[in-house]
This record gives C-alpha cells, sequence and structure tokens, in this order.
C-alpha cells in the first residue's frame, strides 16, 4: 500500500511536469519548430480536428514552417486556422504549400514571453505541491488508522519531500532554459 502511495505520488508529479513541458513548447522563441502548431484546431467539414491530422507539418528553414494540407480544398481553411490562433503567426500560401514565417521577436515581447514561462513554471510548482500535500495528508491517515507506525510515516514524509524538491529542480531548470533560449542569451 505505501509502494502504490509513493507510485501515485511519482506519477502524478511526472505527469505535472510533463503538463509544464507542453505549456513551455508553445511559447514562441523566435525560432520554428513543427511543435508550435500541434494544438491548432481546423474546421474539417465541421469538425474541430488538429491541424496534423489534416496535413503535413515541416521545417522549410529554421524560420520558416510549411504545411501541406493532405486535401488541397482544405488550404483556405488551415490558413484561416493558423492565422486565427493565439499565436501571432500570418501564413501565406505559395502553390499547395501554406508558408509560416516566424516574425522576429522584439525586446518587449521576449520579456513578456519569459514572464509567461515564468507563470507556467509557478502553476506546476503549485500543482507539485498540491500532491505533496494529498501524500502527506495520506500518512497522517494511515497512521491514525494504525496502518503504519509514527516513524514510518516520517520517513515516507520525507521520501515525499525529496521527491517533490527534486522535482521542483527540474521545473525550475526547464522555466531557466527556456527563459535563456527566449532571451537569446
Amino acid at each position: 500500500m505505501l509502494a502504490e502511495l509513493k507510485k501515485t505520488t511519482e506519477l502524478k508529479m511526472s505527469k505535472s511536469i510533463e503538463a509544464f513541458k507542453g505549456d513551455l513548447s508553445r511559447v514562441r522563441t523566435g525560432r520554428a519548430h513543427t511543435g508550435l502548431l500541434d494544438h491548432v484546431s481546423v474546421d474539417y467539414y465541421g469538425t474541430p480536428t488538429l491541424l496534423a491530422q489534416v496535413a503535413k507539418v515541416i521545417l522549410l528553414d529554421a524560420r520558416t514552417i510549411g504545411v501541406s494540407p493532405f486535401e488541397k480544398k482544405m488550404i483556405p481553411a488551415v490558413e484561416k486556422a493558423i492565422r486565427e490562433s493565439d499565436l501571432g503567426l500570418n501564413p501565406a500560401t505559395a502553390g499547395d504549400t501554406i508558408r509560416v514565417p516566424m516574425p522576429s521577436l522584439t525586446e518587449e515581447r521576449r520579456k513578456e514571453l519569459a514572464k509567461l514561462a515564468g507563470q507556467y513554471a509557478e502553476k506546476a510548482r503549485i500543482a507539485v505541491r498540491n500532491v505533496r500535500r494529498d501524500g502527506m495528508d495520506h500518512l497522517k491517515v494511515d497512521e491514525k488508522k494504525h496502518e503504519i507506525s509514527e516513524d514510518e510515516r516520517k520517513r515516507l514524509e520525507v521520501e515525499v519531500q525529496k521527491l517533490t524538491d527534486d522535482t521542483i529542480k527540474e521545473i525550475d531548470s526547464a522555466a531557466h532554459a527556456k527563459e535563456q533560449e527566449i532571451l537569446g542569451q
């Protein structure tokens, strides 16, 4: 049962990190990468569908993404979906391919994006601390039910705290790396 608690705590913390890294991947750094368009939804015959399911997304060069819809008549819908996404991109059609150039970032915009990365990191740290609190509460309940001893509870609380500290260090390091990438340092 205690191994199960530890396993679920680790799993929840790793899911918090995955969600955080997903949030970070959507923060634009001025460089093109295909993952930038992963969450863009296209109106595919009345059904919202992810861009990757209706088009091939490739890098044309370091600052340009190429999008080739599988069906030629989907070009206007794909272009509209990219333009209306929250990414601030301006796609242009060239034959069967939609070119999505990455605009260069101003210093002010870089600072805003770095701040956004920090907000995502704080949200992830809060999620991890909530998982820690739930684990600690669970241990106290088990102790009151006499399923574990006080010494065992204290030992397990130390393990949960160490896991929390390691997870927060990983979040901080990923956030710092993303901020450096955004600020171009």
